[in-house]
């Protein structure tokens, strides 16, 4: 990408977010560094671009015009990139994926090592975090497509199922419930219960879940609350208490025999892992083939080893 793509890039993420300092975030830059940006462009047009006077952030009339020509020029330099991929053949370039860390701790990386095999030269760069943080990053460009969970279709994304997840209650070796292969989330109530935090995917669907079962989630005993999969993991091996995780995260530990998982006897829990990705988006070739490989992946055969 040149100079002037690149300010054209930084010009329409500030027109997306309405903010200089979540473009700053976005694109890696300082604040100054994006007002300087913003300033050359407009030195070029001789014009302002933003209207900043009543304490938001707008495009100006000149904004507006030079905000339709740029989304245009992005999009054909992403057409001409790939066109010319396909007559060299040579499938190259990179591809940024947002998702949530079970996908992208226990899922992407055996997928993506897959797909390296045959297609060495795309680079392969993977953000990760909540999805509604996802979502921003994907309405402003800054990701070529999301996997993400729960997420609705709207005017601007396109959503389409790609994997189902299943949780599980998951509970130390030694403890009581060890020998069982199914519990009721009556006795889950009563023990204490190492939580992710909030805004976590998985914390949403465990107190969805108690909810939908006529409980009130402060009925739960916290015994602790963790900012990752991997932690919880670790606190219930350890006998902090019982929580739930994704089929796909506790592979090795269930294979290794240092954590068990239950059934909920009320019911599965599930939820699905979808693409997302921006309606009228122009993907590269390499994105392009990437997502291709996604929704032909035989995803089950990361989890054979996994069962109740």
């Amino acid at each position: 990408m040149s100079m002037e793509d690149h300010k054209l890039k930084v010009f329409c993420t500030v027109a997306e977010t309405k903010s200089f300092s979540k473009t700053s975030e976005i694109i890696h830059l300082t604040q100054p560094a994006v007002s300087l940006q913003i300033q050359a462009l407009e030195e070029v047009y001789e014009s302002k671009l933003f209207d900043r006077s009543s304490g938001t952030i707008s495009l100006t009339p000149s904004g507006e015009i030079l905000y339709r020509y740029a989304k245009e020029i992005l999009g054909l330099y992403a057409k001409a990139e790939k066109d010319i991929g396909k007559i060299t053949g040579l499938i190259k370039g990179s591809i940024k994926i947002g998702t949530g860390t079970t996908v992208g701790n226990y899922i992407l990386p055996s997928v993506i090592v897959d797909f390296k095999k045959t297609h060495p030269k795309i680079k392969i760069h993977v953000v990760i975090g909540n999805t509604k943080r996802m979502v921003e990053l994907l309405n402003s460009g800054v990701i070529d497509f999301g996997i993400l969970c729960d997420t609705k279709p709207s005017a601007k994304l396109v959503v389409e199922p790609l994997l189902t997840d299943e949780l599980f209650i998951i509970a130390p070796p030694f403890h009581l419930w060890a020998k069982k292969k199914v519990i009721s989330i009556v006795d889950v109530a009563k023990e204490p219960c190492v939580l992710r935090e909030e805004g976590s995917a998985t914390r949403e669907i465990f107190e969805r879940y108690f909810s939908d079962h006529g409980f009130s989630v402060n009925d739960i005993p916290v015994a602790l609350i963790l900012g990752s999969i991997g932690s919880v993991k670790e606190a219930v091996e350890r006998g902090m208490g019982v929580s739930i995780a994704s089929k796909w995260a506790i592979r090795k530990e269930i294979k290794n025999g240092t954590l068990k998982m239950l059934v909920p006897k009320e019911g599965r829990m599930q939820r699905k892992f979808s693409l997302v990705m921006q309606k009228n988006s122009v993907l590269t070739h390499a994105v392009d083939e990437f997502v291709s490989y996604l929704r032909a992946y035989p995803y089950e055969n990361l989890s054979l080893d996994c069962k109740p």
